[in-house]
């Protein structure tokens, strides 16, 4: 068979690849053998030692430069003198700043970030054009405020940012509803248990109601005591305006104390000094208005009211009463207060009325107390000068005139009077560690009736307010008035009241209140002079801002120069506090 021509050129292929073997191992038998030889080369450890620095393949190659520091460092002659040496030590690249093709910062323009720290070039403006402020980089906010640190529970630090790890808040409670309006700012509340109140239009309400009961050893303060269980119910409301101008405020405050065990009509055959039953209301009330004419002229208004009795243990009480007989003083105040630079005058027409209801007497007949109520008028006026941030000297000036609905009373004394008093004094503010106001002067009132002496007396008025630490607060008080008496033959009482109270919170839910007051009572013309000291201490749990359980524990001393008429009395109260 004929084989075809593709098969034909295959095997002619497969002799040649066998043919070019054979004559390639002819040509190497035919040339001599040689060995490797030594040079000392060979053991040459250094750089180079086996091969021509040229023929190396980390050779540089042709066009680029080489550094002297990358030729390889010559060998030094063993043989050679080194004093005498004048090769140049080698090059080092440690410690060197390497040079790249770009000098730093070239691209950082004119206001990116430059490492070495040069000029920057500053924009040139057109006259009157706007310079646009410059945007606050890193550290150029102020430091944020350490707050005081005071003693309690530790606070947790805030998060890092103002929206981390917080909840979402819906858009119309954070007020990013188009068209809502702003939304009122809280003021900070310094009471984490202190009532909140209740917004009505742009009037913060709070109120209040204390329900207490306990023991009272001497209720009605007699020589020989009586005890009864008590009961007080306390209500209180606070009203107060929200508004950029003018303001107006509501402070009501009442109480109501309740016995259920009745006093004795007689004591050793005569008329008991005290009331049968001996339940006593008191209230004190005032509403303040103040109107912005201007911003140094203001009128200012006063409604007030005070419902109450006679001090349990006080002459005035007459005996053989079955209660005690209430009375009521209620006025207004209208006036003005105008500010001439540090300058400031503030004055005022005042107008008072006190009236009492007609005495029960235990046979079931009645005595009226018409010739107790009178009428007073007067004016008030201060004048006080700013010498610096919160210190206010100042000078007041007072006067009056009472008129009685009946011009004799009970005994047949005129008491219709005119009086009044002047004093001086400072208000003052130091840092919010120490405020308050202080003031002396002198008070004198004289009557009608020639038989009754002037009435005079040193005076002294002033409530002040001591911030002791965070957790400690400590009040005074002091006080001075001219009151009315039923006495025979006395032109009135000149009273003196002095008080200190201290509070401290072991924690900011429990506080513990300590409270001293002392009181003198001097009836002028009769020689009689009572001292009253008062004792008390309270614990306050707060389980939350709207519930608050008291301990009350109160000691009270009527200290008399007359004979049987001086008292001591012990009362233990436990209430709890609803506020809002």
């Amino acid at each position: 068979m004929r084989s075809s021509p593709g098969t034909g050129r295959s095997k002619s292929a497969h002799l040649l690849r066998a043919a070019l073997p054979c004559l390639a191992l002819t040509s190497l038998g035919s040339a001599p053998a040689a060995a490797q030889s030594i040079t000392p080369d060979l053991f040459n450890p250094n750089r180079g030692g086996f091969a021509a620095p040229d023929t190396l393949p980390t050779r540089r190659t042709a066009g680029v430069p080489q550094a002297p520091s990358d030729a390889l460092p010559t060998l030094p002659d063993p043989g050679a003198d080194p004093r005498k040496s004048q090769q140049a030590p080698a090059t080092s690249r440690v410690g060197q700043v390497p040079t790249y093709g770009l000098p730093a910062a070239n691209g950082a323009s004119g206001s990116g970030y430059d490492s070495l720290n040069r000029k920057r070039q500053q924009p040139k403006f057109y006259p009157g054009q706007a310079k646009p402020k410059r945007p606050l980089g890193p550290g150029s906010a102020p430091p944020p405020v350490t707050p005081a640190r005071t003693l309690g529970p530790p606070r947790i630090a805030p998060p890092p940012s103002e929206t981390a790890h917080k909840p979402p808040v819906p858009p119309a409670m954070a007020g990013n509803v188009p068209g809502q309006p702003l939304r009122r700012r809280l003021k900070a509340d310094d009471d984490a248990f202190g009532a909140v109140g209740d917004y009505a239009g742009s009037f913060l309400i709070k109120g209040g109601l204390e329900l207490s009961a306990g023991y009272d050893t001497n209720p009605a303060r007699l020589n020989k005591p009586v005890g009864s269980p008590v009961y007080v119910v306390a209500p209180d409301l606070l009203v107060q305006s929200d508004w950029e101008r003018h303001a107006l405020v509501a402070d009501l405050r009442g109480s109501f104390s309740g016995y259920t065990n009745n006093m004795p009509a007689t004591i050793d055959g005569f008329a008991s000094p005290s009331p049968v039953e001996i339940d006593r209301p008191d209230f004190t009330g005032h509403v303040d208005g103040r109107l912005d004419v201007n911003r140094d002229l203001k009128l200012t208004s006063q409604l007030r009211l005070r419902l109450a009795t006679d001090n349990p243990g006080s002459p005035n009480v007459q005996a053989g009463l079955q209660k005690y007989p209430v009375y009521a003083t209620y006025g207004t105040t209208v006036g003005f207060d105008q500010t001439f630079n540090r300058f400031q005058v503030a004055a005022g027409a005042t107008f008072d009325r006190t009236a009492y209801t007609n005495s029960k007497l235990t046979d079931g007949s009645t005595f009226s107390n018409d010739d107790r109520d009178f009428n007073q008028y007067g004016g008030v006026g201060r004048f006080s000068y700013e010498l610096k941030p919160g210190l206010k000297p100042f000078v007041e000036i007072q006067g009056d005139t009472r008129v009685h609905d009946q011009a004799a009373d009970r005994n047949g004394f005129l008491r219709d009077s005119d009086g009044g008093y002047a004093k001086v004094g400072t208000s003052f503010e130091f840092s919010r560690i120490l405020t308050g106001e202080v003031s002396v002067g002198y008070s004198a009132r004289n009557y009608v009736d020639p038989r009754l002496s002037q009435l005079a007396g040193f005076l002294t008025s002033g409530s002040l307010i001591w911030n002791a630490s965070g957790l400690t607060t400590v009040k005074l008080a002091t006080d001075t008035q001219i009151n009315e008496t039923t006495v025979p033959g006395s032109s009135g009482v000149l009273v003196h009241t002095y008080g200190v109270e201290v509070d401290h919170d072991f924690r900011r839910w429990l506080t513990a209140v300590g409270k001293f007051t002392y009181g003198t009572y001097d009836y002028q013309n009769q020689g009689r002079n009572d001292k009253t000291y008062s004792l008390e201490g309270n614990l306050i749990y707060k389980l939350n801002r709207n519930i608050w359980i008291k301990g009350t524990l109160r000691h009270d001393i009527l200290d008399s120069n007359q004979s049987a008429s001086s008292s001591q009395g012990t009362v233990v109260m436990v209430g709890v506090r609803l506020q809002n």
